[in-house]
């Protein structure tokens, strides 16, 4: 017998279209407020209008800039590629940023997506505003992890109601487990005395790897759930890595089934705009006599 991977499921998406994986889909008019029931000790508020701006820009065809009355505010941090959230309102914080020992930090994928909700403000280290342009480019240089190509997915699975994280990065570390792991740092770094600096290169090392380019394992994606909790999230419902204009080879897949544990695994396409999802399945063929 012999084995080959079959392409299957193949969809492609364009903005405002419907979507329908395996997972459920949160239409438009049960969109609970994400941080509804939650007892997370992340110690998130709700805003009542999240979910009305959300749905209002997933049925857009066009990306553009929205207004809040409730809007958090974030600090850009060079050092680690990704910015730390000085003042947050609303529930969205509950599926979005990852907690260390009490802050959130963003994302690049996940700062764009709220600038362009009207949800983030971005300033930089002197406080100074950055634009949306500005924040666009920091994803087009594509040296935090993230290209455009990488958003664009990022941006239709969001929009759809799915929650969406890094793939392989913790939603939430303990702070004893976080000290556990910078005692091991180098003896210049710990000897630095600066525990928040060490915190921030724990951080930082955990996405450097994530070059841009090739195959890898992208985003842990969840179904949507009122009562998801950063401390608990349970395992996604699939793993999204995006590939090229090149299918991927039989031994690509199987690398990256086993880096995947045991969680599904599905390929995202982006090109001119168009993002097409698609999954293998391995069958077994006859070998003819």
């Amino acid at each position: 017998m012999a084995s080959c991977f079959m392409m299957i499921q193949k969809t492609n998406i364009e903005a405002g279209e419907d979507f329908s994986p395996k997972c459920p889909v949160m239409e438009a008019d049960k969109w609970p407020s994400f941080s509804e029931g939650t007892s997370d000790s992340d110690g998130y508020g709700e805003d009542p209008d999240d979910d009305e701006h959300c749905c209002a820009y997933a049925s857009s065809d066009i990306p553009k800039l929205q207004f809040r009355k409730d809007i958090s505010r974030s600090r850009w941090l060079d050092p680690l590629g990704m910015a730390e959230v000085v003042e947050r309102k609303g529930g969205l914080w509950t599926t979005t940023g990852i907690v260390r020992n009490g802050k959130i930090y963003c994302f690049i994928e996940e700062i764009l997506y709220l600038a362009e909700i009207g949800a983030l403000h971005l300033y930089s280290k002197d406080d100074t505003p950055l634009s949306l342009e500005h924040i666009y480019k920091k994803v087009a240089e594509g040296k935090s992890g993230c290209s455009l190509e990488y958003y664009e997915a990022y941006k239709h699975l969001k929009s759809l109601g799915y929650i969406v994280g890094r793939h392989g990065i913790p939603w939430s570390v303990r702070k004893s487990k976080v000290n556990c792991v910078i005692n091991q740092d180098p003896p210049e770094t710990a000897q630095s005395g600066d525990e928040e600096s060490r915190n921030n290169v724990l951080i930082s090392e955990m996405f450097n790897n994530m070059q841009i380019g090739g195959l890898r394992l992208a985003f842990d994606v969840y179904p949507p759930n009122s009562r998801f909790r950063k401390s608990a999230p349970g395992d996604p419902c699939f793993v999204l890595c995006l590939a090229s204009e090149y299918p991927p080879s039989k031994e690509e897949i199987e690398d990256l089934e086993r880096h995947s544990h045991g969680i599904l695994l599905k390929f995202c396409l982006v090109e001119h705009g168009r993002v097409s999802f698609f999954s293998f399945n391995k069958v077994e063929l006859p070998i003819l006599p």
